[in-house]
């Protein structure tokens, strides 16, 4: 290597220092994993050479075995990784090193903040790998050159990590990348030659290139060379020759999880379009998904022959099923593919069928054979599932009979009632699945609308997760039954209800009249209900009108929500509005008044209009 120029010093940018700072501190009880990030990255490098030598042979350059090596010695305390893949122009250096441009690397700031004891898993994820080197080593140092470029093209690039680099031009006679770990005082396991193997056998096993360490002589590294990987593209495997621990650990250099998969399916499609899939269910949520990944998704990855193409889970999987990670491989794509030819594909349209199909088939199998399973999937992926009721129409039934929720009937918060449990549980005749939203439990379980169907022991289903109600708009009726909401519009009556109603009604005039009066134009209505067996008041809906709690949430994300006036429905017989009934000053009439609607009004998660005005009404009441 010969230096062509003087170095020069640049800092780095504000984001790359706090990454290199949180990497550094963070990631100390899991440092081993710079070998897998470093790897990780090669193979990268290597795919990218692959695909690019497709369209430009002269790439390879009588170099065209592609391989990973990893060297150590102890003498110079250095552990070196390299490879013959892509390398990097100086420009690219600086971008890929230098700067953080991607805003999923914000969001992994974010996280590594506020989720520290997370930290290991994020690292790969958001594809801020290489600072892990910066745990074990004082110094690092990159060597690099681009495929195609000439020798004196060679970039170097070295820093301590504390807040600048330098870099300079250098002849480098091979393309491709070296990185240098000049290794900390405290980190001598790293520089014997077992416990390398042992880690790149550990996390890197799976990597389809071959990773090579050379042959230890008198303690030295000698001039042979050892593969130490499996290097085989696992899932073109027969399925009778891959182990539950061969899967596992490709799912782990896969996903970059130190977690076990929950469950996965290996399956070869032959015919008029053939190609193979290996999709994996998490056991948790990788942090792209919790970070707000419907925008920038990753996780699956589409080969054509062999030949890793991109990352294109967006192209592969709907939004609803974006936690899935896995691999495809279709035999009849171009390989010069891109996203745009892509996302008119047909033949890609029949994979993405199939990739649906697979999940879907797995997450039934798990919730009919092995519930405990089930269980951890649904606590982990469910809302997300339900994104699925609203998104694919097709498959909306088949969604919709995974889901679960607590119920009146069930047990306290768990969400373990299906559709079709509560179908069997029904009385013979009923043609409603009753149900109720809220943002929370305890709102939904304690709701006064539960009242009359308690009474009359008929189970409401209790849903209190966010996405619930924007699903419940695509989701009318399940397996014939149509889907209620207790709040909204008028309950079914038989004959005697009716009856007993219309006298209630009757007899009420005079106070509903007089709470009309009270309560001006602050309500739509106000009527007697036939849900309260309990309470003095609540709300009630008409059958299209939105949550309260939900429109609380719209406004408070800052949408314009069109304002409505409440019904109030009341229980004349409740001792509360017999004292309004027969009280006959006008001013404590009214704060009563106001009272049962802003008591309703909360209990519906409604957000009260004048709260000042709210407490200082009932420090009037409570004075008497």
């Amino acid at each position: 290597m010969t230096t062509t120029a003087s170095p020069e010093t640049h800092k780095f940018q504000a984001e790359v220092a706090q990454v290199l700072h949180l990497v550094t501190h963070s990631l100390y009880s899991h440092k081993e994993i710079f070998l897998r990030e470093l790897i990780s990255n090669a193979s990268d490098a290597c795919d990218k050479l692959r695909f690019e030598s497709l369209a430009q042979p002269e790439l390879l350059a009588g170099d065209g075995e592609l391989h990973i090596d990893v060297r150590w010695d102890a003498d110079a305390r250095t552990v070196t990784v390299s490879d013959n893949g892509i390398g990097m122009s100086r420009d690219e250096v600086v971008a890929n090193i230098g700067t953080i441009a991607s805003s999923g690397t914000r969001r992994f700031l974010e996280a590594m903040s506020s989720e520290q004891k997370n930290d290991a898993r994020l690292i790969g994820q958001f594809g801020v790998g290489f600072y892990s080197a910066f745990v074990v080593a004082e110094r690092v140092t990159v060597l690099t050159r681009r495929a195609g470029a000439a020798a004196g093209e060679g970039v170097k690039w070295e820093s301590d990590g504390k807040g600048e680099y330098t870099l300079e031009s250098v002849d480098l006679p091979e393309r491709g990348t070296q990185i240098i770990l000049h290794l900390k005082s405290e980190e001598d396991e790293f520089l014997k030659p077992w416990t390398l193997k042992s880690l790149i056998t550990r996390y890197s096993d799976h990597v389809a290139f071959p990773i090579r360490m050379p042959v230890e002589e008198d303690g030295k590294p000698g001039s042979q060379w050892d593969t130490i990987n499996a290097a085989s593209a696992l899932w073109t495997k027969p399925k009778s020759e891959i182990s539950d621990e061969d899967y596992q650990g490709f799912y782990k250099s896969l996903g970059h999880d130190f977690n076990d998969a929950l469950a996965w399916t290996h399956n070869r499609v032959e015919g008029s379009q053939s190609f193979t899939t290996l999709l994996y269910l998490p056991s948790q949520p990788p942090f792209d998904l919790m970070m707000g990944g419907r925008d920038e998704r990753k996780g699956l990855k589409l080969y054509i022959k062999r030949v890793f193409i991109m990352d294109a889970a967006e192209e592969l999987l709907p939004n609803y099923l974006r936690f899935v990670r896995g691999v495809v491989d279709a035999d009849d794509l171009p390989l010069n593919v891109s996203r745009e030819i892509l996302q008119q594909n047909r033949q890609l349209e029949r994979i993405k069928a199939a990739c649906v199909k697979r999940v879907l088939d797995l997450i039934e199998k798990l919730a009919r054979d092995e519930p405990e399973k089930f269980t951890t999937f649904y606590k982990a992926f469910g809302n997300t599932l339900k994104e699925g009721v609203a998104e694919d129409h097709s498959n909306k039934e088949r969604i919709a009979k995974l889901l679960r929720f607590a119920s009146t009937q069930g047990e306290g918060a768990t969400q373990k009632v299906s559709f079709d449990d509560y179908i069997a549980r029904a009385p013979v005749g009923q043609d409603t699945i009753w149900y109720i939203t809220a943002d929370s439990f305890a709102a939904a379980s304690g709701s006064p609308q539960l009242e009359a169907f308690k009474a009359k022991n008929i189970e409401v289903l209790l849903m209190f997760d966010r996405v619930d109600e924007w699903m419940l708009g695509s989701l009318n009726e399940y397996a014939g039954k149509k889907l209620k909401n207790v709040a909204k519009g008028e309950l079914p009556l038989d004959e005697a209800d009716k009856k007993q109603q219309e006298e209630a009604s009757k007899a009420a005039e005079p106070l509903v009249a007089k709470l009309r009066e009270l309560l001006g134009d602050r309500v739509g209505d106000v009527r007697v209900s036939a849900r309260l067996t309990e309470s003095p008041s609540c709300l009630a809906l008409s059958d299209f009108e939105m949550a309260p709690h939900l429109a609380r949430l719209l406004r408070e994300a800052g949408h314009d929500m069109p304002e409505s006036k409440p019904t109030l429905e009341i229980n004349p017989q409740h001792a509360l509005l017999k004292r309004v009934e027969a009280e006959s000053d006008t001013a404590k009439a009214s704060d009563l008044a106001n009272l049962l609607l802003e008591q309703a009004e909360i209990a519906a998660g409604a957000q009260l209009p004048d709260p000042a005005a709210f407490v200082q009404r009932m420090n009037r009441v409570l004075l008497g």
